[in-house]
C-alpha cells in the first residue's frame, strides 16, 4: 500500500515522502496513529502543492536574505567602550553588543547567534564581521569601537 507519511519514521522514510509499506503495517500502525494517510490522486494533488508552495517561501525567503546582507554591507554600527592605554579595552564586545547596538541605531533585530565572532572585540577601531542571515547568505558589516 502506498502511504504519504505525514511525520518522520525511523526505518521508513521522511516526512512527505511517498513510501510503500504492508497492509497491514499501514493500516494497523501508520494511520490511526497519524503518522501516514493513504496516497490517494487527491492526496498526492495536495501533496504537489504544499511542495511547490514551500519552495516558492524558501525562494522568497533566500531572496529577502540576499537584500538583508547587501543592506548590513553598507551599515556601521558604532560602539563605545572605557579603554586603557594602547587602545585596549576594559572588558570587551561581544556578539550581543553588536546586536543590540544593530536593533538601537538601525531598527534591525539580528539573532546574537548569527553574529560571527572568533573571539570578542577587545581593542579600539573599525573592524569587519560576518553576520550568518540565512543558511547560504553571509554579510559583512562593519563595527566601530569608540572610546567613551
Amino acid at each position: 500500500m502506498k502511504v504519504i507519511l505525514l511525520k518522520d519514521v525511523k526505518g521508513l522514510g521522511t516526512k512527505g515522502a511517498v513510501v510503500n509499506a504492508s497492509d497491514g503495517h499501514a493500516r494497523n500502525f501508520l494511520i490511526p496513529r497519524g503518522l501516514a494517510k493513504e496516497a490517494t490522486t487527491g492526496s498526492m494533488k495536495v501533496l504537489e502543492k504544499q511542495k511547490s508552495a514551500q519552495e516558492k517561501k524558501k525562494h522568497e525567503e533566500l531572496e529577502e536574505a540576499k537584500a538583508l546582507a547587501e543592506k548590513l554591507s553598507n551599515l556601521t554600527v558604532k560602539l563605545k567602550g572605557k579603554a586603557g592605554e594602547g587602545g585596549k579595552l576594559f572588558g570587551s564586545i561581544t556578539s550581543k553588543d553588536i546586536a543590540e547596538g544593530l536593533a538601537k541605531q538601525h531598527k534591525i533585530k539580528i539573532d546574537k547567534r548569527k553574529i560571527q565572532l572568533d573571539t570578542s572585540i577587545k581593542t579600539l577601531g573599525a573592524l569587519f564581521v560576518e553576520i550568518k542571515v540565512y543558511p547560504e547568505v553571509t554579510g559583512k558589516m562593519k563595527v566601530e569601537v569608540l572610546e567613551a
